[in-house]
């Protein structure tokens, strides 16, 4: 063998390193493409299958969600419930606790809400009656917020799945009060004190949902200060940093944990008195709609950050109305409305990539003896 012979070393295509720190702008620049760019795939797709016009199917997204005064007042609607869930779990994740168990958690203090108008329509004037059903739902979203808190905190249970499990208890639940309720048998509740309307929030201003919308804004600021400036909120970032350097520094992560799922769990059960009392007026087991399953998505693109949670909310929901109103208006069913969610949701998921890493192309081969 000829030892002068040359061996030429090929390295890859292309290899993917860890991006440094982005800076904001240029991290939004990756997300707002990556939208863009799906909702040209999402118009290709229903060009394909309807042949309508692209320019048809963008004026239909921005017509679902602001073509008249009653879509405007159910976005915002659907913004600030998607919202005060994201709030909910967003100490949770700061710390590392994978809280998957929202649904549930919205689902019982609905429930809760929606026994209280059932069994004290007819002995309480409307107003305690509302603070009951208030008080009652936050206590019920913090039971089901502490369960697995306490099983992490003490035996460090896996807390994903054990949320996980916590929201079908919750679901099942839901319909055997549905069941007692409802005495066909039919297994859906209708409004709830329709003639009444005993455990309703009422009108402020003339505009339904307001009050709804006012609240979660008022949490929302209280929530960033919070997570910001206070002590909880600072021993909330340690121990999601580290639970070693928090034990190190005198932090009782135990505590920290069933303190921060308390507050998780209470503000799930806000989310389901106001969907319950100011929303729906009803309670089904669909609730929460999958909105403590999107929160998490809010919260993660939000990086954890209360304000910057407002825009990825009405994100979210915008595009998801936005692909519903294609859906009716081209005569389709709702599962090409879903498609439509779950493609334009694969490209925001999918522009974190790129915002944490880099594609590294190489053309030229090196050579070594």
């Amino acid at each position: 063998m000829n030892n002068n012979a040359k061996k030429t070393a090929h390295e890859p295509f292309l290899h993917i390193t860890k991006r440094g720190d982005i800076s904001t702008a240029g991290a939004w620049s990756v997300r707002l493409i990556a939208i863009a760019v799906s909702l040209l795939v999402s118009a290709v797709v229903v060009v394909l299958l309807t042949g309508y016009n692209p320019v048809q199917v963008f004026k239909a997204m921005f017509s679902g969600n602001f073509g008249s005064l009653s879509k405007v007042r159910t976005l915002f609607q659907n913004i600030a419930m998607l919202l005060c869930i994201s709030l909910a779990v967003t100490p949770a994740f700061k710390m590392k606790f994978w809280n998957l168990g929202a649904e549930g958690q919205v689902l019982v203090g609905g429930l809760a809400s929606a026994a209280c108008m059932f069994y004290l329509k007819d002995s309480l004037p409307n107003i305690l009656l509302i603070l009951i059903m208030f008080v009652a739902s936050i206590l019920s979203g913090i039971i089901w917020g502490l369960i697995p808190a306490v099983f992490k905190a003490k035996w460090n249970a896996n807390e994903t799945l054990f949320t996980l499990m916590m929201n079908y208890v919750a679901i099942q639940l839901v319909s055997f009060f549905i069941m007692l309720w409802v005495p066909s048998g039919s297994s859906v509740m209708g409004l709830i004190n329709a003639s009444t309307k005993a455990g309703w929030l009422p009108n402020l201003f003339g505009q339904k949902y307001l009050i709804n919308i006012l609240i979660v804004a008022v949490l929302t600021v209280v929530m960033y200060f919070y997570l910001k400036s206070s002590k909880q909120g600072y021993e909330i970032a340690v121990v999601g940093e580290s639970s070693n350097t928090a034990k190190y520094i005198g932090i009782n992560v135990k505590k920290v944990i069933v303190r921060t799922m308390t507050i998780s769990g209470g503000l799930c059960g806000l989310a389901g008195f106001l969907l319950v009392s100011g929303t729906n007026h009803t309670v089904t087991k669909d609730l929460a709609g999958g909105m403590g399953f999107t929160a998490v998505m809010v919260s993660w693109l939000a990086k954890f950050n209360p304000a910057v949670m407002v825009l990825t909310s009405f994100l979210i929901v915008f595009l998801q109305r936005g692909a519903g109103e294609i859906a009716t208006v081209c005569r389709l069913n709702e599962s090409v409305s879903d498609i439509l969610t779950g493609i334009i949701i694969f490209f925001i998921i999918g522009s974190e990539f790129f915002i944490n890493y880099k594609i590294n192309f190489k053309s030229k081969h090196k050579e070594e003896k």
